[in-house]
């Protein structure tokens, strides 16, 4: 099977740093808010974006992390931390690929039972092969594939990417 690389670590960097900043804009008159990234790849982008967050803004990031099946996202859904932690707060779910859909809006359904003060949400990579009306707010790179090609996000601690395969 044939591999194209589609994000170089450097790639991916550049882009965690403008969604981060696009972040910032949005919340700048936040004193906190909460990343919330799916569990997998989705927890780390959102662990790499809460740092970036630290470094350029005085932001207090509380991070969390989502707890779902992506096999069977209908099973119960958990967070990292206290649902109190986040209540009130504006809050960024945080995925690494949107695909169909699926993950993301059962994610979102999870905190669409506590008040929030704002709801947005983050890729890295948006596919444009969406089964449910879900949209990311920021978004590293929009591709469009093919339904039988699948995009695989590595990270890594000294390189990271992501392939289309």
């Amino acid at each position: 099977m044939e591999q194209s690389i589609i994000l170089t670590n450097t790639q991916i960097n550049q882009k965690t740093r403008r969604i981060a900043y696009q972040i910032y804009e949005c919340n700048c008159n936040e004193k906190e808010i909460v990343i919330a990234g799916i569990t997998g790849n989705g927890f780390i982008f959102a662990k790499n974006l809460a740092r970036v967050l630290e470094e350029i803004s005085d932001l207090k990031v509380i991070l969390c992390e989502v707890l779902i099946d992506k096999r069977n996202p209908l099973k119960t859904i958990t967070t990292s931390i206290n649902v109190e932690d986040y209540k009130n707060k504006s809050l960024i779910l945080v995925d690494d690929v949107l695909n169909s859909g699926s993950t993301l809006i059962y994610g979102i359904k999870h905190f669409l039972e506590v008040q929030l003060k704002q709801f947005l949400t983050a890729v890295l990579i948006d596919r444009n092969h969406k089964k449910y009306p879900v949209k990311a707010d920021f978004k590293g790179i929009s591709l469009s594939t093919s339904l039988r090609e699948h995009v695989n996000l590595v990270y890594s601690n000294e390189d990271s990417y992501a392939v289309l395969e």
